[in-house]
Parts: structure tokens; C-alpha cells; sequence
């Protein structure tokens, strides 16, 4: 069965390097929707180099693992890899991929575009999840580029 991949875009008016840095460095600042711990998070951490860990840690310092970084080349694309079941538990056994492009537009700013693949991973589940995930990168992305526009020129 082959699932067709979800994907969101939106447009930001910081260049690709500042765009890319807003979006691995400050992701709890933008990422609003679910947090995957029981408590808040402090921090959400792209370890910037492939292979690493992408994780977030909340302020009593436990960490709850959301996969790895398959791919990480500042300024025009990052590649993580997502481990979570169906149920958005974490699943080390689980890997779904989720790529961003970074790349200047005619408007002085960036495009940023995430697709997130592989959703026939999820198995019987995979219509389910599609769905959901379908409705949460966009309001995620619409977060970023909230955040991306306001913090463009000045320190974060």
C-alpha cells in the first residue's frame, strides 16, 4: 500500500540561513501543538549533524526521544527521521521521514517546504495517521513562519 507523503509550504520573509537557524535552534518557541512528554518542554534539541538525536527535554531535564537526524546541511535542507507509532508513542523500531527545504524566493525571503514520507510504515494505520499529521504540519509550519517573521532581524 503507498501513502501519499504530506506536505506543507509556507513563505517566510528571513533569508534561507536565518530561516533554517529560526527553525533547528527555536523549534519550542514555535512548535505549539503537541509536545510528545508529559510535561512542557524547555527545550526542543536538533543535534546538527547526521546521525544525531532530536529529542526535547523538559525543565526537570528527562528527555523524550523523537527520532534522528538522517541529514543536516545548513542552509537548504535538514532530514530527520520520526520515530513514533501510530499512537505518537515513541517507537524505535518505527522511522518515517521528514525533509526540509530551505530556498530563497523572488521576494527577498525563504520557502520553506516539509514533507513528511514513508507513511505506509504505519501499516493498517497508515490512512489514520496520514490524516492526522495532514492537519498538524500545517498549523506547525503556520507556527514557524509566525515566529520566523517576527524574530527575522533580532536576536532570539
Amino acid at each position: 500500500m503507498s501513502v501519499a507523503p504530506v506536505v506543507s509550504t509556507v513563505s517566510v520573509k528571513a533569508k534561507p540561513g536565518r530561516a533554517f537557524e529560526l527553525f533547528v535552534n527555536h523549534m519550542v518557541r514555535w512548535w505549539t501543538t503537541c509536545n510528545f512528554s508529559e510535561n512542557p518542554p524547555v527545550a526542543i534539541v536538533v543535534e546538527p549533524k547526521a546521525g544525531g538525536r532530536w529529542y526535547e527535554r523538559d525543565a526537570r531535564g528527562h528527555e523524550s526521544e523523537w527520532g534522528i537526524v538522517l541529514s543536516y546541511e545548513p542552509p537548504h535542507r535538514l532530514l530527520l527521521g520520526w520515530k513514533f507509532d501510530a499512537d505518537f508513542k515513541y517507537d524505535p523500531d518505527i522511522l518515517t521521514e521528514v525533509e526540509l527545504s530551505f530556498k530563497a524566493n523572488a521576494a527577498g525571503g525563504t520557502d520553506v517546504r516539509l514533507e513528511h514520507r514513508n507513511l505506509e510504515r504505519f501499516g493498517v494505520d497508515a490512512a489514520r495517521v496520514a490524516s492526522r499529521i495532514g492537519g498538524g504540519w500545517p498549523t506547525l509550519m503556520n507556527s514557524f513562519a509566525t515566529h520566523a517573521d517576527q524574530y527575522e532581524n533580532q536576536e532570539v
